[in-house]
């Protein structure tokens, strides 16, 4: 067994937005993610609990990173509602309900500065383990 096959060992079905979204980075991190952030939005707010950003270099690492989301979270009984960008794979989006997850190519994130427009969420601190 990879150290891949062990990221999410248990459902995520009653999970909470956080132990959802902390699986997420777990799963990015994993596979290599570039600037992994985390964002928690205020109580009361209409759109998401948390985004999930990251970025990748190639189309082909970007749909495989979503691509390992999609499994591993199905594979704990979570589904997306929706995916978005998966075809041309410089920006897809994953809605989860309380956790979005957008993963970008370095060009487009650099560009789009979803960060700074989401800038009234809360950043939260994430800590990752040494190889």
């Amino acid at each position: 067994m990879t150290e891949n096959e062990n990221i999410v060992t248990t459902s995520l079905v009653d999970a909470s937005p956080r132990e959802l979204a902390d699986a997420i980075v777990k799963i990015l991190d994993a596979k290599k993610a570039r600037d992994i952030k985390l964002l928690k939005f205020k109580e009361g707010n209409d759109l998401t609990d948390y985004f999930v950003l990251c970025s990748g270099t190639a189309t082909t690492q970007i749909k495989g990173f979503a691509g390992e989301i999609e499994y591993r979270l199905g594979e704990a009984g979570v589904h997306p509602l929706h995916v978005d960008g998966y075809e041309t794979g410089m920006w897809v989006a994953m809605d989860y309900a309380h956790v979005i997850v957008h993963i970008f190519h370095k060009n487009e994130r650099d560009f789009y500065k979803l960060e700074k427009l989401w800038n009234e969420a809360e950043e939260i601190p994430l800590t990752f383990e040494e190889e």
